[in-house]
Order: C-alpha cells, then sequence, then structure tokens
C-alpha cells in the first residue's frame, strides 16, 4: 500500500480528522417595541412603586442599553404618558375612540352607560396603585385621554344632555372619568412620606367638633369591624348622587347664565 501523500498529513504527521460544520440557528430575539416599554414599565411600576421607574431600571429587564429606550419613548413625561395610556385602553376593551361607535346599547339609558363605563375605569385604576397619582400629574391630551372623554360625552348627548350641560356634569364629575375621587385626608397612594414636623401637634378636644363626633360615632355603630371608610362605598355612592342630580338637571332643561 503506498503512504499517505504528504498533503494528507497535518503538521504532527497524523491525519486529519474530517469534521461535518455544524450550522447553527442565531439566536431569535423579540425586537424592542413601544408597547414592550409601556408594559415593562407598568409591570416594574406595580413591583416597586412609580418612583423607581426610571430608564436605566427599565432596560435591565428589556436586555437592553438605557439609550435604545429613546428610539421608543421621547423621555420620562411621554413614558408616563403612554404608561397612562395603556390602562386606559382597558377601561373599555375593543372600544373606539371615535363618534362613529356604538354609545348607548338599545334599552340601556345613559346613567347606566356612564356609570359601567366610570366603574370599568376604577377597577382598572385599582390594580395599579401607582396610577392615580401619575394621572393627576398629566397634562397632554393624547388619543387614548381623549377616547375615553370622547366616549363619555357621547353617553350624555345620546341621553338627551344638552352640549352645555354636558360640558358643566364633566367638570363635575372630574377626576371620578378615571376611576377615583379625592377622599378627606386618606393617605395617597404610592406617594412621598409626609415630612416629620418639628413640635408635635397637640391631640385636638373631641368637644370642640361635636359635629365629626357625631358622624364618626354613627359609622362605628353601623359597622364597628371598619377600620375606617369604605372608600368603595362612598365612591360608588357620590357616583349615584351626581348620576340622580345630572338626570333632574336634564329633565328640567336646565342651562348655564350666558354672560
Amino acid at each position: 500500500m503506498p503512504p499517505p501523500s504528504p498533503r494528507a498529513r497535518t503538521a504532527s504527521g497524523r491525519a486529519p480528522v474530517h469534521r461535518t460544520p455544524v450550522h447553527r440557528s442565531p439566536v431569535q430575539r423579540i425586537p424592542l417595541s413601544r408597547m414592550a416599554v409601556l408594559d415593562a414599565a407598568i409591570a416594574l411600576a406595580d413591583a416597586e412603586g412609580i418612583d423607581a421607574v426610571s430608564m436605566r431600571r427599565l432596560a435591565e429587564p428589556l436586555g437592553v442599553v438605557p439609550m435604545a429606550l429613546y428610539k421608543h419613548v421621547a423621555d420620562k413625561d411621554d413614558l408616563l404618558d403612554g404608561m397612562v395610556d395603556r390602562l386606559i385602553e382597558q377601561f373599555s376593551p375593543g372600544a373606539e375612540a371615535d363618534a362613529a361607535a356604538p354609545v348607548i346599547e338599545p334599552g340601556r339609558d345613559w346613567a347606566a352607560a356612564v356609570r359601567s363605563s366610570v366603574l370599568s375605569a376604577r377597577a382598572v385604576i385599582q390594580q395599579h396603585p401607582w396610577a392615580r397619582r401619575v394621572i393627576e400629574t398629566r397634562s397632554r391630551r393624547t388619543p387614548a385621554v381623549l377616547g375615553h372623554m370622547e366616549r363619555l360625552t357621547q353617553h350624555f348627548l345620546a341621553g338627551g344632555l344638552s352640549p352645555d350641560l354636558t360640558h358643566h356634569v364633566m367638570h363635575l364629575l372630574g377626576n371620578r372619568i378615571w376611576g377615583f375621587s379625592p377622599e378627606l385626608f386618606n393617605a395617597p397612594d404610592s406617594g412621598p412620606a409626609a415630612p416629620e414636623r418639628s413640635r408635635p401637634t397637640p391631640d385636638p378636644d373631641p368637644a370642640d367638633y361635636p359635629g365629626i363626633i357625631a358622624i364618626a360615632t354613627d359609622a362605628r355603630a353601623r359597622r364597628p369591624e371598619a377600620l375606617g371608610c369604605d372608600e368603595e362605598f362612598e365612591f360608588r355612592f357620590a357616583l349615584d348622587v351626581l348620576l340622580d342630580s345630572i338626570e333632574r338637571l336634564r329633565a328640567t332643561g336646565w342651562s348655564s347664565p350666558t354672560l
């Protein structure tokens, strides 16, 4: 048998080993998008509070550098606006923001439609303790914000309220259209802690506030196990009183005074 060709040998004198090349598929990465950034920001705020949300912290779970986020959100304000928009999209799933969308279902009155819309918003907001604080700081009317306001406005107009009354009713409802209302001296959700006072405040004398004592005593007798006011009941109670009052104004043809 003739010896192997010198070209068939390696420098060590051994015959080379022929290996079949392995073709590896490139790693498939989910492309970063504005929606992915906003959803990650919401998850971070839910887990650690809104103060934890920063571009640096947000980049970590997304596996990118902070600068990559600016391709999808212009700045911190744009990020917060977008987070609010994502929540508003859940208020009325599938609803269109334009005036051509169905307004009131057949056989359903305007007050029931408004009540359902507001309570739907409240159900979403209550899942995100930081949302109330962020909504109160927003000033930009995004399409999502305007869409929610438009749906409520159309409920009122289709129910027979004049544009004049509808205008004032929207002001009357205020932040209730977003699912929350200011409560008397309740601790803020996810807000900064109150600064410590340099001097202690003396305890008030109950005898100076007989009216407050009367309602507090009555509430304690009715619900002895409660630690405070039932905010959910109070929200629904106030909403129903407002809607009843609005209906009376509609029925009497109320209009605002002309200047």
